[in-house]
């Protein structure tokens, strides 16, 4: 029987690390090439792990006319499933077109957020149309947590399956010997926007002054975060931006505490990361993230003072520090990417199956 052929609407590019693209890269790396031919598109330097993998195939975006390209392979391509379709204007002009033919080739769908986009101020209203427009209208979806797929069907009427967001667990380990800190250090990777609530770590920052806060990301809050902190001579907060995949890892490693005050995720990647280093986590209820057992793995709050409390907690207790950061390693191997990329070749095969009509074993 021949391999399912996959056009992954993705970018192998390794120096883009938008968690969706580098979701996609990791499971493209990862399927059994017996079984799969993957076919992506390439505006930069290739992730060498695809390079090396074989059954993939790398398509070249050149710097004009990308739309017209991307269409015409989702249009004209040999596959049997677009996967990871993303919203852009090709999608929606492929999406558009389908319903004028006999097309019975697969496009699948991933939600990796709430659904209910229209609150958050940020994302703008065309934004929010295009994703409705692309995402929303493939033939299956699937949501990264039980949170993301309640929220997809309370604000749109729409099932979704549920496949999490996994990890590389043997990249993402615990420092073999680590230093300590002569300080205790709290960490915070994400995107410097409100909801993210990179502030929270500059409130914390004054109200515990001999722990040292290190804020890593990019975002429309980063000048007003750097001039807050000076306004406030603030000496014990530290910025950084652009970190690659290795040294993003070393921040991890070097951190006594993740603390991501986030208000409105999916399954957010930065927690499964940091777990993965053996870091105790402080995060939100607000989208029940399942990469946190609270009490266990770390502190799950409602408010800003629920998670400071968390933090102040930890701060003050070494032992607490160190089991709580065990059991959250040993918790997120179960997202360990492997298991997670066969859960998709099965789902794969299933959705080929049925089209089929069970002929496709």
């Amino acid at each position: 029987m021949r391999p399912i052929r996959l056009l992954v609407d993705s970018l192998a590019d390794e120096d883009n690390f938008n968690a969706q693209l580098t979701n996609a890269r990791d499971i493209m790396s990862r399927l059994d090439p017996a079984h799969f031919q993957v076919n992506t598109f390439l505006s930069g330097t290739p992730d060498p792990r695809l390079v090396r993998k074989p059954a993939i195939r790398l398509i070249p975006l050149g710097k004009r006319r990308q739309t017209l390209r991307i269409l015409n392979e989702f249009l004209w391509g040999g596959h049997d499933i677009l996967f990871y379709i993303k919203s852009s204007p090709a999608a929606k002009m492929y999406l558009a077109l389908r319903t004028k033919w006999i097309d019975k080739r697969i496009v699948i769908g991933t939600i990796e957020s709430q659904s209910d986009l229209k609150n958050e101020p940020t994302i703008k209203p065309e934004q929010v149309r295009l994703w409705e427009q692309t995402i929303l209208r493939s033939d299956f979806l699937f949501s990264n947590s039980r949170a993301v797929q309640a929220s997809l069907e309370k604000n749109y009427g729409l099932r979704s399956e549920v496949v999490p967001t996994g990890v590389d667990t043997e990249f993402f380990t615990p420092a073999k010997a680590p230093a300590p800190n002569s300080r205790l250090s709290v960490l915070f990777v994400g995107s410097l926007r409100p909801f993210k609530g990179p502030q929270l770590l500059v409130r914390a920052a004054s109200v515990f002054p001999a722990a040292e806060f290190f804020i890593v990301g990019d975002g429309i809050m980063a000048a007003e975060l750097e001039a807050q902190v000076q306004r406030e001579r603030l000496t014990n907060v530290k910025f950084a931006r652009g970190l690659n995949r290795e040294a993003l890892r070393e921040q991890y490693r070097q951190a006594d505490i993740f603390l991501f005050p986030s208000r409105w995720e999916g399954s957010p990647k930065v927690i499964l990361e940091a777990a993965a280093c053996g870091l105790p986590i402080v995060a939100r209820t607000d989208y029940q993230p399942e990469t946190v057992i609270d009490g266990r793995t770390g502190f799950l709050g409602g408010s800003d003072d629920d998670l400071l409390d968390g933090l102040r907690k930890l701060l003050a207790n070494p032992e607490l520090r160190r089991d709580m950061g065990r059991a959250s390693r040993a918790h997120i191997e179960r997202f360990d990417w492997a298991p997670v990329t066969r859960q998709w070749e099965g789902i794969f095969q299933r959705l080929l199956s049925e089209r089929d009509g069970g002929r496709r074993s």
